[in-house]
């Protein structure tokens, strides 16, 4: 009973904006973190082949042998044990809206962030307190994510309190922590929406956010200096923060799908991609919508992130280093890289950038004093050594595969077009494959080995490749606990990148959250 110290801190999941169906959202006892999907892929034999995956809470609860304690009222239940008799390692749910739906009263509340706000802050300490365990883990899909930021940014500021004694980690599916906007209508159909508040959507507006995101006390940002997408420098840290973006708009269908085409392509349907995250944290891109049967929550590359980034101990940061793309006005050519992260015995997709999705990464020209050796970050993800998988009971390296496709686009006069065009035609790609793995003969300055190679240098399926004394990267780091690696572009694109464009791969050994 009570905290284990084990980094299994108890996880309060905070869902999103319901509209005008407050009543219909109420009925789950869940508030949709028990949703599942299935979808199908194709076999060895070439066959669709079902696959199912249960839930982000049946996979806690099946993997990390999370718990659900509750059968009736989970705040009587919590209110009815004693301080430190409950388990820490269990799964809470955040029913704000239980007090604006009429099925639950006659006379309901009306809805709003900072009121959700603080009835989150008192499940916490209600949490805390019963369980013994000094943080928890907060799980937040849309809206839920603004609601944990309030209490993050403002209702804990206001108690003279620091978040980080109250919170671990925050994750975030599809998140507007830059507010909703739209491809269409010059920013006329959001100030109607901030103007007349329709279903409670001005909440998504800037000028609520600054209410609900700023506490009233010296040295707050004043509104016309406000970015909702910045947290506060001397507040919770980013690092301890992910946002699982999506990118698919086209699932997503609400009102005969409108929001969708008035959102654009480049959103998960009602997200923008460039609004979906924190700046500075964690964040991962995944081709699944903001909801429905394709969405970000009920997916498993979503729970695959949410897991990896609440347990692993290993985070690993990839940038593209020594770019050097001429800053020549006379040079018409926009050069684009694709990313696509896998895991080994995973099967989905980590994080995906590629044209199709509307999101490649744009890579940006260096003028001749920009220092060329300045990272440019491409991907970062987490790792557990624990859920690498096993041979003859043995463990094996944390392997992952990083692929990366360069396109060449030729924009004259400021307007692209096809005349010159080769479509899905790459100048370059290739994979890199990485394992990770402890040190045997490893200190605490130094307890990682990391093993890199190009997949044109593997004559095998790379599921045989084994790595050879000549792939061990060298540590370049000097800070202590932290392993810093570098491999070359291969010579056929360090003609395009630059003669010394490389990757460089940084792993920070991460303990358990508490």
């Amino acid at each position: 009973m009570g905290y284990d110290n084990d980094g299994r801190l108890p996880l309060i999941y905070v869902r999103g904006f319901a509209g005008s169906g407050i009543d219909k959202a109420v009925e789950d006892p869940f508030y949709g973190f028990n949703e599942g999907s299935v979808h199908v892929r194709v076999d060895g034999f070439g066959d669709p082949q079902f696959y199912q995956f249960e839930s982000p809470m049946l996979r806690l609860m099946i993997d990390e042998n999370y718990r659900l304690l509750v059968h009736g009222d989970q705040r009587a239940f919590l209110q009815h044990s004693g301080d430190g008799e409950v388990d820490a390692n269990t799964l809470w749910i955040h029913r704000f809206y239980d007090v604006s739906a009429s099925t639950f009263s006659k006379r309901p509340t009306e809805f709003s962030i900072e009121n959700a706000a603080a009835d989150l802050f008192d499940l916490i300490e209600l949490v805390r307190r019963k369980t013994g365990a000094p943080k928890v883990f907060l799980v937040a899909h849309s809206m839920g994510g603004l609601i944990c930021r309030s209490v993050i940014q403002r209702h804990i500021p206001l108690l003279s309190g620091k978040a980080t004694d109250y919170i671990a980690r925050l994750f975030t599916y599809g998140t507007p922590h830059g507010g909703i906007e739209f491809d269409v209508g010059f920013g006329l159909i959001e100030k109607l929406r901030d103007l007349t508040g329709i279903s409670g959507a001005d909440i998504f507006g800037p000028g609520r956010m600054y209410e609900y995101l700023t506490p009233a006390l010296p040295g707050a940002p004043s509104e016309d200096d406000f970015d909702a997408q910045v947290m506060p420098p001397d507040g919770f840290p980013v690092d301890e923060v992910f946002c699982l973006v999506g990118t698919n708009p086209a699932d997503y269908q609400v009102a005969l799908g409108l929001s969708s085409k008035l959102v654009g392509a480049r959103s998960d349907g009602l997200v923008q991609v460039d609004n979906a995250y924190v700046e500075g944290a964690n964040r991962a891109m995944v081709h699944r919508s903001h909801s429905g049967t394709f969405g970000i929550v009920n997916s498993e590359e979503g729970y695959q992130n949410l897991r990896r980034f609440l347990f692993g101990d290993l985070m690993v940061r990839v940038d593209l280093v020594g770019l050097s793309l001429p800053d020549d006005p006379d040079d018409d050519v926009v050069w684009q890289l694709e990313t696509q992260l896998s895991i080994r015995g995973l099967p989905v997709l980590m994080h995906t950038q590629t044209a199709a999705q509307y999101c490649p990464v744009q890579l940006e020209r260096t003028s001749a004093q920009d220092s060329t050796d300045a990272p440019f970050p491409l991907v970062t993800t987490f790792l557990s050594s624990k859920l690498a998988p096993r041979r003859d009971g043995q463990p094996r390296a944390a392997r992952h595969f990083l692929k990366l496709r360069l396109i060449s686009l030729r924009v004259r006069d400021g307007v692209f077009d096809f005349l010159d065009h080769m479509e899905q035609a790459e100048d370059w790609q290739d994979l890199l494959l990485v394992d990770i793995a402890p040190d045997p003969a490893g200190t605490s300055s130094a307890p990682l080995r990391c093993w890199a190679t190009w997949n044109r240098t593997v004559t095998k399926a790379i599921r045989s490749w084994e790595p050879q004394p000549s792939d061990l990267l060298e540590d370049a780091n000097t800070t202590a606990g932290v392993w810093r690696g570098e491999i070359q572009m291969p010579p056929e694109v360090r003609e395009l990148l630059g003669e010394n464009a490389r990757l460089s791969i940084t792993v920070t050994p991460r303990s358990a959250a508490g």
